[in-house]
């Protein structure tokens, strides 16, 4: 199997094992994390023993059940065999395939498989009470165990670091303990700092630039959309930041590090000096802190994000999935509603209040294709693979650069077919959300627009130029009315996609296998639009 491992995979396992397999690796979402550690796991099972118990510790059930396929599919290709455990019965998957040493277990999500089972897939939740013991027994047993610790940057905190509280006793037994920490973004500080001594130091990173360039990501373009605030919204956020610029002036006063910190550190802070015994500060630490969240739901629920992503979803090609992430849930299903007016039986929508069941169940209706468009809030941002889904629009999001990556990382698996992915991030002028999402691929486009809600269309300077310049040259020519209607609608469509980035002879063989008049005449379009960039008329 290790033969068709990319060239970062095998050079990051070489220096995993060098490192005594121990260590965490920074990837890019979508590059092969995954089959990266089911190769370290196959390697100790080869060379170390054929006995090795894995364990694997994620944060959501859907990301477990997501592990839990592709265990099945590396054993079925690796002919080592496949017998997948539930609720403690073992269900024979493939005939011809012996089925006597590789079996999956799951605990969590309503999963509760016997610990015994030689890969063992937790969802953090379960593992917190658990896991630990059961490590420290296997050990003790003189049984191997290789800890995966799948998105790694959330068992820092103090509930979910309880995973390793075996760790001051395994000592007698470190040469059977290995370990390998998964993540596309690794914290910095004193988080990382515990996650080394927990995982292993950092041993390799992978980024988007360098994953674009050699092609182990799909090559996207990257959209900032900028909306406004209307009628009250600006008024409200400008009321609400003096007042927070007043309690701040006050808490800077009697904490000067506050100026230092970065946005995380600065709420940690807030959130200790809340129960201050120096009630003037307890009192503005708490108020700071309620406006702050005032604040960013005004910013998250502006009205401009729900117009601007129903006019986006009517403009992008009917036969591209599409991801929306959201941070709201009524947000959500406000959208949900009106797309689904539109688009009947073609949506859905996926978030805590769904539950788990009928969240797996939408999952799987847009994996299979039978819904398109798929809005999503939090749970979706780490792990889910849908590697068909080449759309992705943030209707509202934080600032933390983890969480774009993560959101980016969705829609940039390679599948069959697909050319190149676009994400969307919709942000208001003039707030805290103006510092943008620029990816660091260099292979990648980023496209400036803007989004006015009144009259319902997107601009661009360059873009607009240019498609006037062409339909004067089709009125010159004599176009009538109905060709000018065409070429009109076809350049509202053209203005968020980035089509009109790749040049005449791009559009030249898209044109060539269009497969309808309106198809064909979007190209047309889009190659008099790159000609008139490109100086020719």
């Amino acid at each position: 199997m290790e033969k068709k491992l990319y060239k970062w995979q095998k050079e990051c396992l070489d220096l995993w094992q060098s490192n005594g397999c121990r260590g965490m690796v920074q990837a890019v979402t979508g590059s092969g994390k995954t089959l990266l550690a089911l190769a370290a796991a196959d390697r100790l099972l080869k060379n170390v023993n054929p006995d090795l118990k894995v364990k694997i510790v994620v944060p959501t059930s859907a990301l477990m059940l997501q592990w839990s396929r592709s265990i099945k599919e590396f054993l079925t290709k690796s002919q080592e065999g496949s017998e997948i455990c539930r609720t403690g019965s073992l269900l024979k998957e493939d005939a011809g395939i012996s089925s006597q040493r590789c079996r999956i277990g799951l605990r969590g999500g309503g999963y509760k498989d016997p610990a015994e089972c030689q890969y063992m897939i937790y969802v953090i939740n379960s593992a917190r009470y658990e896991l630990a013991r059961q490590i420290l027994t296997e050990l003790k047993q003189g049984e191997a165990v290789f800890l995966i610790a799948d998105e790694c940057h959330h068992y820092d905190s103090s509930e979910n670091s309880l995973i390793f509280e075996f760790l001051p006793f395994i000592e007698p037994y470190r040469a059977n303990y290995f370990t390998l920490g998964l993540s596309a973004t690794l914290p910095s500080g004193q988080s990382r700092q515990f996650l080394t001594s927990a995982l292993g130091r950092r041993i390799y990173s992978y980024g988007m630039a360098e994953a674009s360039k050699l092609g182990t990501v799909c090559r996207y373009d990257v959209f900032h959309i900028r909306l406004s605030f209307q009628g009250e919204e600006r008024l409200e956020y400008e009321e609400l930041t003096d007042k927070m610029t007043l309690l701040y002036s006050t808490l800077v006063n009697a904490h000067p590090l506050l100026r230092k910190m970065d946005i995380k550190e600065q709420f940690d802070l807030l959130r200790n000096l809340c129960s201050s015994k120096d009630i003037k500060i307890a009192e503005a630490a708490s108020a700071y802190m309620k406006l702050s969240y005032k604040r960013k739901s005004l910013v998250c629920l502006a009205s401009d994000r729900i117009s601007c992503a129903w006019d986006l979803v009517q403009r992008l090609d009917e036969h591209e999935k599409i991801l929306i992430f959201g941070e709201r849930i009524r947000q959500a299903e406000k959208l949900y509603r009106l797309l689904q007016e539109r688009y009947p039986g073609r949506v859905g929508r996926y978030h805590s209040e769904m539950g788990d069941q009928a969240n797996r169940n939408t999952l799987e209706r847009f994996q299979t294709g039978q819904i398109r468009i798929l809005i999503a809030c939090r749970a979706m941002d780490e792990g889910v693979d849908v590697p068909d889904a080449s759309i992705g629009i943030i209707l509202s999001g934080t600032a933390a650069r983890r969480q774009r990556i993560q959101r980016l990382g969705r829609i940039l698996r390679i599948s069959k077919g697909k050319d190149r992915a676009s994400l969307y991030y919709l942000h208001i002028e003039e707030t805290s959300e103006d510092v943008c999402f620029l990816p660091d691929g260099k292979e990648n486009t980023v496209i400036e627009l803007g989004y006015d809600s009144g009259w319902r269309r997107f601009f661009n300077p360059v873009y607009d130029e240019a498609a006037t310049k062409v339909l004067e040259n089709l009125a010159d020519a004599g176009a009538g009315e109905d060709k000018l209607r065409e070429a009109e609608y076809c350049l509202k469509l053209g203005i968020v996609r980035a089509d009109w980035k790749r040049g005449p002879d791009y559009a030249e063989g898209q044109i060539r296998r269009a497969k309808g008049t309106r198809e064909r005449n979007y190209w047309v379009c889009v190659k008099r639009l790159g000609m008139m960039l490109g100086g020719e008329v």
